[in-house]
């Protein structure tokens, strides 16, 4: 008899679990395991980062905060003495989700630098998932240590129905109000998530050469050369355009009066097609041809595709350039 009465009694445990627990606890496994499985981009990807970023820890929290249901106001009158609530609704407990959803990601993302982790995709939907399942079951302890009567637990339609017999007009315009708020700043956050604002992209041009020690650095470039002699530059170019993009590169000589350019001289091109969120990098040979004596300044100009007739500074997407003097 013992042993069917613990059978039972186990079986009745799993009965009592809370089902929206479950739910949160298993949608965020689910959810870490698609974040890290699918392509960054992904539409499912971003449909399961959405609720484990801005949803489930706060669910999984509150319930560890507020196990208990928000006591109606027939149970509190007919005692005559007035009480205070140890829960609250469904309502409050969604909008509250959010907020507190909302509190716990930028937490995560201050601490997860200062791990062996680090800060990425995959660590932070780890991070999120285990707070969330860890959360949730606490939720649970809590829950099922309150007194049934006055325990939380999940019916939709008994929600509604003690809505439409509150004899409150304020209270039920209230939580329909926050209800309509919550759902206004879910789908506002969703609709980021899925439909981004175009930004234009953009792509970025430097210039760099070798140290004695052969690692590329900016801004020690020759700037003084005998005739005939020429400067070996590395050029990287970085395409954040959001799609596969054609560049060339235009390497000018150029003669400045007055801080007008009054003759430029080609002296190198490149080519070069670069994958959306790439950098790529081309080694330039740069033989100035003035004389001795002369100072001039070499643009580097970085056009999408085919350059125009006369490349200048203006017309080009990005421009460097840096003064050579020339000197026997």
């Amino acid at each position: 008899m013992s042993h069917g009465t613990s059978t039972l009694t186990r079986f009745g445990a799993v009965r009592q679990y809370p089902v929206d627990l479950a739910i949160v606890s298993i949608g965020a496994i689910l959810a870490y395991v698609i974040a890290t499985s699918f392509q960054e981009g992904s539409v499912l990807r971003l449909f399961v980062t959405f609720p484990l970023a801005l949803f489930l820890p706060g669910y999984a929290l509150i319930a560890v905060l507020f196990p208990a249901t928000k006591r109606n106001a027939e149970g509190t009158a007919s005692t005559g003495i007035e009480t205070r609530s140890r829960g609250i609704g469904i309502v409050e407990r969604l909008g509250l989700s959010l907020a507190l959803s909302l509190a716990v990601v930028p937490m995560v993302a201050i601490a997860l630098p200062f791990t062996p982790w680090g800060f990425n995709a995959i660590s932070t939907a780890a991070a999120l998932g285990v707070i969330t399942v860890v959360l949730a079951q606490l939720g649970v302890v809590r829950r099922l240590r309150t007194p049934k009567a006055e325990r939380f637990s999940v019916s939709p339609f008994a929600s509604l129905s003690r809505l439409r017999r509150d004899e409150s007009a304020v209270a039920t315009a209230s939580s329909i109000v926050l209800v309509l708020a919550v759902g206004l700043a879910v789908g506002a956050l969703l609709l980021g998530f899925l439909v981004p604002m175009s930004t234009g992209g953009f792509s970025e041009l430097a210039l760099y050469s070798e140290d004695a020690d052969g690692d590329l650095v900016a801004g020690e470039i020759d700037d003084e050369i005998a005739p005939g002699e020429s400067i070996s530059a590395t050029v990287s170019i970085e395409n954040q355009e959001g799609e596969e993009t054609d560049y060339t590169v235009v390497v000018q000589e150029q003669r400045i009066e007055d801080g007008e350019v009054v003759e430029r001289n080609q002296l190198d091109e490149l080519e070069t097609t670069l994958s959306d969120g790439t950098t790529g990098t081309g080694e330039l040979s740069i033989a100035p041809t003035a004389g001795d004596g002369e100072s001039v300044r070499i643009s580097v100009l970085l056009f999408q595709g085919e350059p125009p007739e006369e490349p200048t500074n203006d017309n080009a997407e990005e421009d460097t350039y840096f003064w050579v003097t020339i000197e026997e």
